[in-house]
Protein backbone atom coordinates (compact mmCIF):
# COMPACT_ATOMS: atom_id res chain seq x y z
CA UNK A 1 0.00 0.00 0.00
CA UNK A 2 1.58 3.12 -0.95
CA UNK A 3 1.76 7.26 0.97
CA UNK A 4 -1.75 7.93 -1.28
CA UNK A 5 -3.93 5.33 -0.44
CA UNK A 6 -2.79 5.10 3.37
CA UNK A 7 -3.88 9.16 3.97
CA UNK A 8 -7.11 8.62 1.64
CA UNK A 9 -8.06 5.69 4.19
CA UNK A 10 -6.70 7.77 7.17
CA UNK A 11 -8.83 11.02 5.84
CA UNK A 12 -11.95 8.59 5.61
CA UNK A 13 -11.94 7.45 8.81
CA UNK A 14 -11.51 10.66 10.75
CA UNK A 15 -14.26 11.64 8.85
CA UNK A 16 -16.11 9.16 9.46
CA UNK A 17 -15.31 9.22 13.41
CA UNK A 18 -15.82 12.98 13.33
CA UNK A 19 -19.51 12.22 11.76
CA UNK A 20 -20.02 9.67 14.41
CA UNK A 21 -18.81 11.93 17.15
CA UNK A 22 -21.71 14.67 15.97
CA UNK A 23 -24.30 12.54 15.70
CA UNK A 24 -23.65 10.83 18.96
CA UNK A 25 -23.29 14.32 20.81
CA UNK A 26 -26.40 15.80 19.49
CA UNK A 27 -28.69 12.34 19.85
CA UNK A 28 -31.41 13.60 21.79
CA UNK A 29 -32.72 11.33 24.04
CA UNK A 30 -36.57 9.86 23.67
CA UNK A 31 -39.40 11.34 25.28
CA UNK A 32 -40.05 9.65 28.29
CA UNK A 33 -43.43 7.36 27.82
CA UNK A 34 -46.42 8.65 29.30
CA UNK A 35 -47.14 7.29 32.02
CA UNK A 36 -51.02 8.77 32.16
CA UNK A 37 -54.30 6.76 31.31
CA UNK A 38 -56.86 8.05 29.50
CA UNK A 39 -60.36 8.74 31.62
CA UNK A 40 -62.61 6.48 30.31
CA UNK A 41 -64.15 7.19 27.65
CA UNK A 42 -62.04 9.23 25.88
CA UNK A 43 -60.70 8.00 22.90
CA UNK A 44 -60.55 9.36 19.17
CA UNK A 45 -58.82 13.28 18.18
CA UNK A 46 -59.13 13.84 22.11
CA UNK A 47 -56.72 10.57 22.85
CA UNK A 48 -54.32 11.68 20.40
CA UNK A 49 -54.14 15.30 21.62
CA UNK A 50 -53.68 14.11 25.04
CA UNK A 51 -50.48 11.88 23.68
CA UNK A 52 -48.88 14.97 22.37
CA UNK A 53 -45.72 16.31 23.79
CA UNK A 54 -45.48 19.86 22.37
CA UNK A 55 -42.72 22.71 22.69
CA UNK A 56 -43.81 25.80 23.86
CA UNK A 57 -42.72 29.41 21.63
CA UNK A 58 -39.22 29.01 24.17
CA UNK A 59 -38.67 25.60 22.74
CA UNK A 60 -39.82 24.04 26.28
CA UNK A 61 -41.64 20.83 25.66
CA UNK A 62 -44.47 20.23 27.32
CA UNK A 63 -46.89 16.81 27.48
CA UNK A 64 -50.61 17.86 26.52
CA UNK A 65 -52.00 15.22 28.31
CA UNK A 66 -51.35 17.66 31.77
CA UNK A 67 -54.38 19.23 30.77
CA UNK A 68 -56.59 15.93 30.94
CA UNK A 69 -59.68 16.77 33.56
CA UNK A 70 -60.16 19.85 32.93
CA UNK A 71 -62.29 21.34 29.85
CA UNK A 72 -60.27 22.97 26.88
CA UNK A 73 -60.58 25.35 24.12
CA UNK A 74 -57.88 24.42 21.66
CA UNK A 75 -57.13 26.76 19.23
CA UNK A 76 -55.28 25.86 15.63
CA UNK A 77 -53.69 28.99 14.59
CA UNK A 78 -51.11 30.62 12.51
CA UNK A 79 -49.12 33.90 12.48
CA UNK A 80 -49.96 34.51 8.96
CA UNK A 81 -53.78 33.94 9.70
CA UNK A 82 -55.39 37.36 9.65
CA UNK A 83 -58.44 35.85 11.44
CA UNK A 84 -56.61 34.00 13.85
CA UNK A 85 -54.39 37.06 15.19
CA UNK A 86 -57.61 38.94 15.22
CA UNK A 87 -59.34 36.39 17.26
CA UNK A 88 -56.44 36.39 20.06
CA UNK A 89 -56.57 39.51 22.18
CA UNK A 90 -60.44 38.05 22.82
CA UNK A 91 -59.15 34.60 23.32
CA UNK A 92 -56.38 36.06 26.09
CA UNK A 93 -59.39 37.61 27.46
CA UNK A 94 -61.38 34.14 27.93
CA UNK A 95 -58.33 32.70 29.02
CA UNK A 96 -57.72 35.36 31.63
CA UNK A 97 -61.22 35.72 32.99
CA UNK A 98 -63.62 33.94 35.04
CA UNK A 99 -64.13 31.53 32.18
CA UNK A 100 -60.25 30.53 32.08
CA UNK A 101 -61.05 29.34 35.59
CA UNK A 102 -62.71 26.80 34.16
CA UNK A 103 -61.24 26.46 30.92
CA UNK A 104 -57.92 25.78 29.32
CA UNK A 105 -57.24 27.89 26.25
CA UNK A 106 -54.06 26.69 24.17
CA UNK A 107 -52.99 27.72 20.72
CA UNK A 108 -51.24 25.01 18.83
CA UNK A 109 -49.54 26.91 16.14
CA UNK A 110 -49.39 25.45 12.35
CA UNK A 111 -46.13 27.18 11.83
CA UNK A 112 -42.01 26.69 12.35
CA UNK A 113 -41.10 27.08 15.69
CA UNK A 114 -38.78 30.65 14.83
CA UNK A 115 -42.00 32.06 13.90
CA UNK A 116 -44.28 31.35 16.24
CA UNK A 117 -41.68 32.27 18.94
CA UNK A 118 -41.28 35.57 16.90
CA UNK A 119 -45.02 36.52 17.30
CA UNK A 120 -45.05 35.45 20.79
CA UNK A 121 -42.54 37.70 21.87
CA UNK A 122 -44.32 40.65 19.87
CA UNK A 123 -47.87 39.65 20.95
CA UNK A 124 -48.83 39.26 24.68
CA UNK A 125 -50.88 35.92 24.84
CA UNK A 126 -52.16 35.31 28.25
CA UNK A 127 -52.38 30.98 27.34
CA UNK A 128 -50.29 28.52 26.36
CA UNK A 129 -48.52 28.42 22.79
CA UNK A 130 -47.05 25.36 21.38
CA UNK A 131 -45.65 24.61 18.04
CA UNK A 132 -47.06 21.71 16.12
CA UNK A 133 -45.58 22.72 12.59
CA UNK A 134 -47.51 20.97 9.66
CA UNK A 135 -48.45 18.34 11.79
CA UNK A 136 -51.04 20.24 13.56
CA UNK A 137 -52.86 20.54 10.78
CA UNK A 138 -53.05 16.71 10.26
CA UNK A 139 -54.55 16.82 14.48
CA UNK A 140 -56.83 19.43 13.11
CA UNK A 141 -57.65 17.22 10.93
CA UNK A 142 -59.06 14.56 13.09
CA UNK A 143 -61.06 16.71 14.73
CA UNK A 144 -63.06 17.07 11.88
CA UNK A 145 -61.18 20.02 10.00
CA UNK A 146 -61.32 18.56 6.69
CA UNK A 147 -60.13 21.39 4.72
CA UNK A 148 -57.39 22.00 7.17
CA UNK A 149 -58.75 25.87 7.41
CA UNK A 150 -57.57 28.22 9.96
CA UNK A 151 -58.75 29.14 12.27
CA UNK A 152 -59.69 26.21 13.87
CA UNK A 153 -60.89 25.65 17.29
CA UNK A 154 -61.71 22.42 19.27
CA UNK A 155 -64.25 22.72 22.61
CA UNK A 156 -63.35 20.17 24.92
CA UNK A 157 -65.76 18.76 28.57
CA UNK A 158 -63.63 17.99 31.11
CA UNK A 159 -64.86 14.19 30.47
CA UNK A 160 -62.60 14.49 27.55
CA UNK A 161 -65.69 14.58 24.72
CA UNK A 162 -65.60 16.99 22.03
CA UNK A 163 -68.63 19.40 22.51
CA UNK A 164 -68.25 21.79 19.47
CA UNK A 165 -66.00 22.22 17.05
CA UNK A 166 -65.78 26.14 15.12
CA UNK A 167 -63.92 27.01 11.67
CA UNK A 168 -63.09 30.57 11.36
CA UNK A 169 -62.84 33.64 13.00
CA UNK A 170 -64.64 32.79 16.59
CA UNK A 171 -67.96 34.27 17.39
CA UNK A 172 -67.46 34.85 21.08
CA UNK A 173 -71.28 35.37 21.95
CA UNK A 174 -72.09 32.05 20.36
CA UNK A 175 -68.70 30.47 22.45
CA UNK A 176 -69.45 32.20 25.76
CA UNK A 177 -73.19 29.96 25.04
CA UNK A 178 -71.42 27.12 24.60
CA UNK A 179 -69.28 27.52 27.18
CA UNK A 180 -72.42 28.12 30.11
CA UNK A 181 -73.66 24.61 28.49
CA UNK A 182 -70.15 22.88 29.98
Amino acid sequence: MNQKHLAAYAVVALLFGASGAYVGMNKKEPAPPLTTTMPAGVTGPVAELYKQSLPDAAGKTHALSQYQGKAMLVNFWAPWCAPCVQEMPELSALAAGEEGKKLQVIGIGIDSATNIADFSNKFKISYPVFVAGMAGTELSRQFGNGAGGLPYTVLIGADGQVKKTYLGRLKFDELRKDLASL
